[in-house]
């Protein structure tokens, strides 16, 4: 990080947050990537300076995204990792080396590249257009962070879609299709078919495109046919071209074997949980292939030592012991039934509770209905984003028509539903150590956050001082 006004002026992160994030939503405008293809001939185009890897995908994005990363750091490579959206602060969505953004580096990169959004502002209006969406202005910070670091490779999470997403002004060596489902349907498409051709929009001619599994079997041929139109340099699929050879469950994880087009890995940890993550794990390797300047497979012992040290806050993460709390982001069918799947099969509850909040535009009642045979009770409640949260209220009363009104407690803030929860499993502890009890607090990555913030342990202050100052 270069730091040529190393926030002198004494700016706040949280003053850069609100000036950033009170811009619109992209999906606010009409679909187009005029103001940030300005402000990349602005800045004197950073985004052909690293190599790339482009990540799309219902699900999936961010952990797999990690594991790109990981994979390419352990290698020797400096590396560059944008993802979306930040589960606690907003500098988690921009990492170098491994690391995410300090405070003042964020203000740092901001005050190097403000004059500039500012001046595609002026433009964008003088035609007729909106000011810079707070995702483009993410995504040019970004970007300009990763060549001044300078980073080798980025890895990039598309934010929603593909085709429009602010971030297709990068074309990816690596592009990486995801599972595709149905989700942002208001803005994607009402059909998977939609969906999927809005995110093979990230292939690019000198791409190798690396497809995840595919539930849907109308989406393969979509991104087959996007391959064809843009002459991509490659395409590797889940189930063909490469494959997951093997699983079995470890302390953790899991332990894979997995086949990609270089050769084959035996015996790989992957430091998550669920089927899913094996294939994500796949993907990552597969891309990873592409972009580190390595004839042949990779080294065994590297990529198990990146892949074994990856984890992903929000993702069916143990936050808590006795009882167990689990925190997770997912927010749609897809996601949600892999959760219920990677508990199912390495959690033995005796009894599991569940603390659920969602945002109103999603699928409430089929999400309620996956996690419905897992939960023995459900604790409704409203997280902290209350211009699109589903208010406890309205929750509770799908709820009810879900799990019945014997298994439904509505607690309206988040930290009474969390202790209204673990008093619950406090409850049916019979050996007073926690043994098969546990909590899960889901439903979105807002709710994922709060959660985590709520329990991240916190040094006594009091306990610091000397005996003779304690109250």
């Amino acid at each position: 990080m270069s730091f040529e006004h190393p926030n002198t002026a004494g700016t706040s992160l949280n003053e850069v947050y609100r000036t950033i994030m009170k811009r619109a939503p992209e999906h606010d405008f009409d679909p187009t990537l005029d103001r940030m293809q300005m402000m990349m001939d602005l800045l004197g185009h950073p985004e052909q300076s690293f190599r790339v890897v482009h990540i799309t995908g219902t699900n999936g994005k961010g952990s797999t995204a990690r594991m790109v990363e990981s994979i390419c750091r352990h290698y020797g490579l400096r590396t560059g990792l944008y993802t979306s959206p930040h589960v606690e602060s907003i500098t988690e969505r921009i990492c170098i080396d491994g690391q995410r953004l300090s405070d003042d580096e964020f203000v740092d990169i901001w005050d190097q590249i403000k004059d500039f959004v500012d001046l595609v502002d002026a433009k964008s209006v003088e035609q007729g257009g909106p000011k810079m969406s707070f995702f483009e202005v993410l995504t040019a910070m970004a970007i300009w962070a990763f060549a001044d670091a300078p980073v080798d490779v980025a890895v990039v999470e598309v934010g929603m879609g593909g085709k429009w997403d602010a971030t297709n002004v990068l074309n990816g060596d690596a592009s990486i299709i995801g599972p595709v489902d149905m989700d942002h349907m208001q803005w994607l498409g009402d059909t998977v078919e939609q969906i999927a051709t809005e995110k093979a929009g990230i292939v690019k001619p000198n791409s190798t495109v690396i497809v995840g599994p595919q539930t849907h079997e109308t989406v393969l041929p979509i991104i087959e046919e996007a391959v064809r139109e843009q002459g991509a340099q490659g395409l590797v699929r889940d189930g063909q071209e490469m494959e997951v050879v093997s699983r079995q469950l470890a302390v953790g994880g899991q332990m894979v074997t997995l086949r990609t087009p270089n050769g084959v890995y035996e015996q790989v940890p992957v430091a998550m949980f669920g089927e899913h993550q094996a294939h994500n794990a796949l993907s990552a390797l597969a891309a990873a292939e592409v972009v580190i300047p390595v004839n042949g497979p990779l080294d065994g012992d590297v990529v198990a030592e990146a892949l074994g040290s990856v984890k992903v806050p929000g993702r069916i993460e143990v936050v808590r012991n006795s009882p167990t709390i689990i925190v997770d982001g997912g927010h749609n069918i897809q996601a949600v039934t892999a959760l219920r799947e990677a508990i199912e099969e390495n959690f033995s509850f005796q009894h599991l509770i569940g603390v659920v909040s969602m945002m109103a535009d999603k699928e409430v009642e089929s999400v309620l209905g996956i996690l419905e045979p897992i939960l023995d009770t459900i604790v409704v409640t409203q997280n902290s984003w209350t211009s699109r949260v589903m208010p406890a209220e309205d929750l509770e009363k799908i709820a009810i028509d879900v799990f019945g009104p014997d298994r439904v407690i509505r607690k309206d803030f988040l930290p009474d539903a969390i202790q209204a929860a673990v008093d619950l499993a406090d409850e049916s502890d019979e050996t007073g150590i926690g043994y098969g009890q546990g909590v899960l607090v889901c439903g979105s990555f807002v709710t994922a956050g709060d959660a985590r913030h709520l329990l991240k342990e916190q040094p006594n202050a009091d306990l610091a001082k000397p005996k003779s100052e304690r109250a």
